[in-house]
């Protein structure tokens, strides 16, 4: 796990502490932006393995980070945790179930427990969610339903092996934290 990136977008050095704090020490690298035009600077240049968006942010939104993001066929692999203390203003703009935008949301303020459960749901709804490569996936169905067949079966495929992937990562994240509780 060592050598992950999660870079932390918002605008409260204190959500940006709290959140470095809760994750295990020495797993991961905490990088930090203070607003949404320093986390799109950040995400280019970082590349980070999970990013943890607030909506409200000066300069540039929550709201067009997570567009300029999911605009990018590259970047919007990475897994996504949107945090907001007024989950309404997040929903104005993404109706609910926010899963099937495949990121995970987490109401402000929150405890251990609850980032751990949103990072791990953001890595699971990011693997699951589909390579943009709709057009060239539209002659292939267009040419008979065997086609189509193959191709969803080849989805539901990658989707398995993406799930027992991060359930094997997740495995390794709760034995690492059990080894730090018991080192305590």
């Amino acid at each position: 796990m060592a050598g992950q990136k999660i870079l932390v977008i918002d605008d409260s050095k204190v959500i940006r502490v709290r959140v470095r704090e809760m994750l295990p020490q020495g797993n991961f690298e905490v990088l930090e932006a203070k607003d949404g035009e320093e986390g799109l600077k950040l995400i280019r240049q970082a590349r980070p393995n999970l990013i943890m968006l607030d909506f409200l942010l000066p300069k540039v939104s929550g709201w067009e980070v997570y567009q300029k993001v999911q605009a990018h066929p590259e970047l919007s692999k990475i897994p996504l945790v949107i945090m907001s203390g007024r989950e309404e203003e997040v929903m104005e703009k993404i109706p609910k179930p926010f899963e099937k935008h495949f990121f995970a949301f987490i109401a402000k303020p929150f405890e251990k427990k609850q980032l751990t459960e949103a990072i791990k749901s953001a890595m699971v709804l990011a693997k699951k969610k589909p390579v943009p490569e709709a057009p060239a996936a539209a002659p292939a169905a267009s040419s008979g339903a065997g086609a189509a067949d193959i191709q969803a079966m080849t989805q539901k495929m990658a989707k398995m092996q993406a799930e027992i992937d991060t359930l094997k990562k997740q495995m390794t994240q709760v034995i690492t934290i059990i080894k730090q509780m018991k080192a305590k």
